[in-house]
């Protein structure tokens, strides 16, 4: 069941967030909620990744990692060393 949510934040953060959203095909509220879900997991499950990995995870889902492997070399190299 889905809840509303309102949070006060500075509107370049907003905005900078809504046109991340876009260009990556995800909703805003989709990517709080992928967030937060990390943050507890990272309480339950802490993790050995770099900073850069566990940055990423909060942000992009699995299949934006896929695809991100899918197209760089470098990425799939250290996607497959932290993961």
């Amino acid at each position: 069941m889905n809840t509303k949510l309102t949070l006060k934040l500075d509107k370049k953060a907003i905005e900078t967030a809504k046109n991340y959203a876009k260009q990556h095909n995800r909703s805003l509220s989709g990517m709080v909620e992928n967030y937060f879900l990390n943050l507890s997991q990272e309480n339950l499950y802490p993790k050995k990744h770099s900073p850069i990995v566990e940055h990423l995870t909060a942000v992009l889902s699995e299949d934006d990692l896929e695809k991100i492997a899918q197209e760089d070399e470098r990425a799939r190299y250290i996607l497959k060393r932290e993961l």
